[in-house]
């Protein structure tokens, strides 16, 4: 059975910064794409970062610049170091097992203004 577990979530005024990680069990996160998802309350769930097998990363426009994804292959864990926070980023974060079914619990993300 493959569990992700997130953690690092809280609140952070605005400018701020967070590290979300994912935690990955039951499978091995090094033969998997993997990303990061966000959903906003009234809003649908939208993709934020992926990475790559390889490492390359994509993405969404309104982050760009100011977030980070990263993998640990040896620790089976995947980041987003999310830099000068915004109120619109305040979000439930979710962790996936890219393209698959694999869904982490989310943690929320407040930024305050």
């Amino acid at each position: 059975q493959v569990q992700l577990v997130e953690s690092g979530g809280g609140s952070v005024q605005a400018g701020g910064s967070l590290r979300l990680s994912c935690a990955v069990f039951g499978s091995l996160i090094r033969f998997s794409a993997m990303a990061w998802y966000r959903q906003a309350p009234g809003k649908q769930r939208e993709l934020v970062a992926t990475i790559t097998t390889s490492g390359s990363t994509n993405y969404a426009d309104s982050v760009k610049g100011r977030f980070t994804i990263a993998r640990d292959n040896a620790k089976n864990t995947v980041s987003l170091q999310m830099n000068s926070l915004k109120p619109e980023d305040t979000a439930v974060y979710y962790c996936r097992v890219f393209t698959t079914p694999y869904w982490g619990q989310g943690t929320q993300v407040t930024v305050s203004s």
